[in-house]
């Protein structure tokens, strides 16, 4: 498909009446690793849950794979390919890893692109190693990778990952890196939300900076050394 893989144009959320993105504009190339900076507070993950349906009321448009779905359904939005990881994770603590990693279904459309529980082991090989656990016996950062392969093995092929790093330990966030890595050659397309700067840095190809719901700065990854002053004053880093 010609295009970008997602398209954003004056997007608008709503929770309840709070009024929490104000015309958001963003644009992620297919096989780009794009990262959304910003504090707390931003609109970074309302963001993410906006593309996916999951806030109140939206306005505005949303592409993906050039389909408008802005007035979709969640489900239908998730059969264009898009797999999203919360920030919760949301593993099933009375199932094994591997039931986990079992339970979701492909998306229609994608099973070809959808892994195979072997290709999961081969990534992750700790989720090989614990495979029979059940879910409250693994650590934080085996659900961590556990809630992303279970988004693999459904063929999403637009992934929204809303801080997956942290509150990990490095050894388990340089896996998570190379795990980026790895998709991206593989020609997925990631959208991440992030705090740790030091893990988003190296992996995006480009950075939107938000602040009160809308994007107030964008640049790629060469420019990243001559942004660093910008982004100290708006973040902190």
């Amino acid at each position: 498909m010609n295009g970008p893989a997602l398209q954003i144009r004056d997007l608008h959320a709503w929770y309840g009446e709070s009024h929490i993105l104000h015309g958001v504009d963003l644009e992620v190339a297919r096989g780009e690793v794009v990262t959304l900076l910003g504090r707390n507070g931003a609109g970074r993950t309302t963001t993410l849950r906006a593309i996916l349906g999951l806030t109140g009321a939206r306005r505005g448009s949303v592409r993906i794979g050039g389909v408008e779905s802005i007035g979709m359904p969640t489900h239908r939005i998730a059969h264009l390919g898009v797999g999203y990881c919360p920030e919760e994770r949301g593993i099933f603590a009375s199932l094994s890893c591997e039931e986990n990693l079992m339970l979701p279904p492909p998306l229609r459309g994608t099973g070809e692109r959808a892994m195979s529980v072997e290709e999961i082991y081969e990534m992750f090989p700790n989720l090989r190693e614990r495979r029979h656990s059940p879910g409250t016996r693994l650590s934080g950062g085996e659900q961590q990778m556990l809630a992303v392969a279970r988004i693999l093995r459904t063929g999403a092929d637009l992934l929204l990952l809303d801080e997956i790093s942290e509150g990990l330990a490095p050894v388990i966030v340089q896996a998570l890196a190379r795990m980026i890595r790895a998709l991206k050659a593989r020609n997925y397309t990631i959208v991440m939300v992030e705090q740790n700067f030091r893990f988003a840095a190296p992996l995006a190809d480009r950075f939107y900076v938000m602040e009160h719901g809308r994007v107030i700065e964008a640049f790629a990854s060469s420019d990243l050394a001559a942004k660093q002053d910008t982004l100290h004053e708006l973040l902190g880093v």
